[in-house]
């Protein structure tokens, strides 16, 4: 799979990475053994980035991926830290840091991480020259190996860029999610910063798999948080109200090419953005982790589609999120 260099970080990652939220907690129960299925899945289809965060499941799934490290090393693994703490700017202290991190460490099994993402913390903490002090002492000191962000907005975004020791800005992007390709993708690339691409299929919307009368379990974000009931909205099917997204995303499917389906046809749109550096979609099984990475080996996709796609943005989807994120 081709590898691209994530930014300050200096490493080469596989431009189809893992997100490891779902074997965690908010998408359903996954059972331990079906999500070491599906690292395995993912690694032995060439995918060398995996990313997860010290609140998914509590710790679940650092856990998860650090047993699966012990018999599999070489992994490039990027975590993220603020979440399980009151989302105040306060709790943003290099003692709470060192705290976080040595949990981390100790949940994926490693002496120093490879990557630490501030987890969407609240917006004044990018503006904190005390906060970005402390994560370059996290450096020095070799708990952590670089530090990036992951972001709600597009603002967050371009502040966290200025920053000389942001290595990676995790952000959300996808067809129904354009607004980054405008300042943010530009401002990394000039900036020598990684994107990492986080939900990728608006929660799974681009799949095409949903109709208006899909449930989603009780205990599945896509239930409780589809108004911004737990967390920011935009991180439930990107922000999109659900019956305009199905709509949506049955038009998208129209435009997979042959051999590809909807959901590669997303992943491989994503790739092919100047300046992304990993797309980072989830998987429940290790049929969708092999099917995910296949978005690789997609042939990049003609201007004629790139158009629709952003025709289709324009139309359905542009004013509900544009102006929000």
């Amino acid at each position: 799979m081709e590898q691209r260099v994530l930014g300050r970080t200096g490493r080469p990652v596989s431009v189809v990475g893992l997100g490891t939220w779902q074997l965690g907690a908010d998408w359903g129960e996954v059972a331990e053994a079906d999500a070491l299925a599906v690292l395995t899945a993912a690694a032995e289809a060439g995918v060398t980035f995996f990313d997860t965060a010290d609140v998914y499941g509590d710790g679940r799934s650092e856990r998860i991926v650090g047993r699966f490290l012990r018999e599999r090393p070489g992994i490039f693994v990027a975590t993220k830290m603020g979440r399980r703490a009151p989302l105040d700017p306060a709790q943003y202290t290099l003692d709470n840091f060192r705290a976080w991190t040595d949990r981390s460490r100790a949940n994926l099994g490693v002496d120093r991480l490879d990557l630490v993402q501030l987890h969407c913390p609240p917006t004044a903490v990018y503006s904190s020259d005390a906060v970005f002090d402390a994560l370059d002492t996290l450096v020095a000191e070799e708990r952590i190996a670089a530090y990036g962000v992951s972001v709600e907005t597009c603002d967050e975004a371009l502040t966290a860029i200025a920053r000389p020791g942001t290595a990676s800005v995790q952000i959300i992007l996808n067809p129904f999610r354009l607004k980054p390709l405008d300042r943010v993708l530009p401002a990394a690339a000039e900036a020598g910063v990684g994107i990492i691409a986080r939900v990728p299929l608006a929660s799974g919307l681009l799949s095409g798999r949903y109709t208006k009368d899909t449930v989603f379990a009780a205990d599945d974000h896509r239930t409780f948080n589809r108004h911004g009931e737990a967390f920011d909205q935009g991180e439930t099917f990107s922000g999109v109200d659900f019956a305009t997204g199905v709509e949506a995303a049955e038009e998208f499917a129209a435009l997979a090419p042959p051999g590809a389906t909807p959901a590669q046809t997303a992943l491989r749109w994503i790739i092919q953005q100047p300046g992304v550096t990993s797309v980072i979609p989830g998987a429940r099984s290790a049929e969708q982790a092999r099917a995910n990475a296949a978005a690789a080996s997609v042939p990049p996709l003609p201007r004629s589609t790139l158009d629709a796609v952003r025709d289709l943005y324009d139309r359905r989807i542009r004013a509900q999120v544009h102006h929000r994120w």
